[in-house]
């Protein structure tokens, strides 16, 4: 009795600012403006059309694009990371941390000052007697700070599973004549493969789904789906639309993380069936 008394206020709470929000899309979604409520799926028909399918490509595009450069990345940051001494690997991963602490607009602020017109980058070309480049408002200043941004998320998960991971295993496969490359293919990336996808999913859902990157790296001239959605509630006042969006990206996510999920099933299975 205590359990279920104690346990209320996670209740009220995940129904007060979890369910009733999620309903009230779902019932916004499935109707139209007009006084009285009528069911209607041409919210969702209306996303089919071309125009609405380009952006969510595009999204789709530049969310991938932003993973596999954070796991290019990530993979080899978390196993060094996962190699140091306990006294260097404290500071080291503190390091990686410490910008997370930040708002995420500074953050997002400060490549703007960095990549502008004016900003260090063009000076630091000036000073060589190279001519200025556009690095701010295109694509790749976007992707730039998705990966700044989200590579964290990659690289805790990943650096998580490497260092709870038995060496024995490693130093067994080195034994049996095993090379490098051999053991990191057989041993230590399936091993590694549910913190590998921890962080695919952790990189892959805000990439997909932000505004606020695209916004001030690209001066709110590149649509994406995040964009889309911003722009419905809050410029075209079309909560019914904007609400049919949240819920289609929502249904993909989800289905990207089973995906993942069923992967990292399977990859555990498969890897250990490879090791003995």
């Amino acid at each position: 009795m205590l359990k279920k008394i104690s346990s209320g206020p996670y209740w009220l709470w995940s129904l007060i600012f979890i369910v009733v929000p999620i309903m009230l899309i779902i019932v916004f979604s499935l109707s139209v403006p007009g006084d009285t409520f009528r069911f209607s799926l041409e919210n969702y028909r209306r996303f089919m059309e071309p125009v609405y399918l380009k952006v969510l490509a595009r999204s789709v595009k530049i969310a991938v694009e932003a993973t596999l450069i954070c796991l290019a990345i990530g993979y080899p940051m978390a196993m060094i990371l996962a190699k140091m001494h306990l006294k260097y690997r404290t500071i080291a991963v503190m390091l990686l941390v410490v910008p997370m602490w930040m708002n995420f607009l500074l953050r997002t602020y400060a490549w703007m000052t960095i990549l502008n017109k004016n900003g260090i980058l063009n000076q630091l070309l000036s000073l060589f007697g190279l001519p200025q480049m556009t690095f701010l408002y295109s694509e790749g200043a976007v992707l730039l700070g998705m990966v700044y941004n989200f590579l964290p998320f990659m690289v805790l998960p990943i650096y998580t599973v490497l260092t709870k991971m038995d060496n024995a295993l490693i130093e067994a496969a080195e034994d049996l004549g095993a090379n490098r490359g051999t053991v990191f293919l057989k041993v230590t990336f399936p091993l590694s493969l549910p913190g590998v996808l921890s962080g695919v999913s952790m990189v892959f859902m805000p990439a997909v789904s932000t505004f606020v990157i695209s916004d001030l790296l690209y001066g709110g001239q590149y649509m994406l789906v995040g964009n889309l959605i911003q722009q419905q509630f809050l410029v075209v006042n079309d909560w019914h639309f904007g609400s049919a969006i949240s819920m289609l990206l929502m249904v993909m996510i989800l289905i990207t993380m089973s995906i993942m999920n069923r992967l990292g099933q399977n990859g555990i299975e498969q890897g250990g069936g490879n090791i003995w």
